[in-house]
């Protein structure tokens, strides 16, 4: 393979890569900031994508290490000859700098989940002191479809936490299942929900009334 070939081919390995590691971070970006942006109706556009995420994931590492690889990898003496032959220096976009920036940005992408409860940070009433009677708290369970990262567990609990009347949420993606402790004459399951739907696009498909933790304390 002459060197310009190879250039070529580890250029596009590192496009490849960082298209895939970004198609792979969809389903997780998306409801992110459409939750904050307040565009709610695309947030579970991408949600179909979360069971190929995993085979995205491994595409991605496997393009990445291919473009390492050929970056790294000991030139045979023909492909020395043949670049002494060009004279060619490789531009920033074929340098291994500009792979590291790719490699480090597509790391980030695919770590999205895990850190994407920074941007909630500081946009929840729950830390607010709120004064309720005791037997107007209600506990409630809400079944969200949609939900398949952390990332989708922050923007529903920001969804949630941001309601006038309620005092805790939290949810999780595994079960689909959000709970919610609120005082019922500030707002009702039903709005709750509605709160849901509206800033995160994902569907509420039960709503259902739990035993009051405070009932026994």
């Amino acid at each position: 393979m002459s060197n310009s070939n190879q250039t070529n081919t580890s250029s596009k390995s590192v496009g490849a890569g960082l298209l895939v590691a970004i198609t792979a971070s969809l389903c997780c970006i998306t409801p992110v900031f459409a939750t904050l942006a307040g565009i709610g109706g695309i947030a579970s556009s991408f949600s179909w994508m979360e069971p190929v995420r995993p085979y995205l994931i491994g595409l991605t590492i496997l393009v990445l290490g291919f473009a390492w690889y050929q970056k790294l990898r000991p030139r045979t003496q023909e492909e020395i000859e043949c670049a002494c032959e060009e004279d060619e220096k490789p531009s920033f976009w074929q340098s291994k700098k500009f792979l590291g920036i790719v490699t480090v940005f597509a790391v980030l992408m695919l770590a999205f989940p895990s850190y994407s409860g920074i941007f909630f940070s500081g946009n929840s009433n729950a830390s607010n002191v709120i004064v309720v009677k005791e037997n107007d708290i209600l506990n409630a369970e809400l079944s969200i479809k949609g939900m398949t990262c952390t990332g989708c567990e922050h923007s529903v609990n920001a969804a949630l936490n941001n309601s006038e009347g309620v005092l805790e949420a939290s949810s999780t993606y595994e079960s689909g299942i959000a709970t919610v402790k609120f005082d019922q004459t500030k707002v009702s399951v039903d709005q709750l929900a509605t709160n849901v739907e509206e800033a995160t696009g994902y569907k509420v498909t039960e709503k259902k009334i739990i035993q009051n933790k405070t009932s026994n304390q």
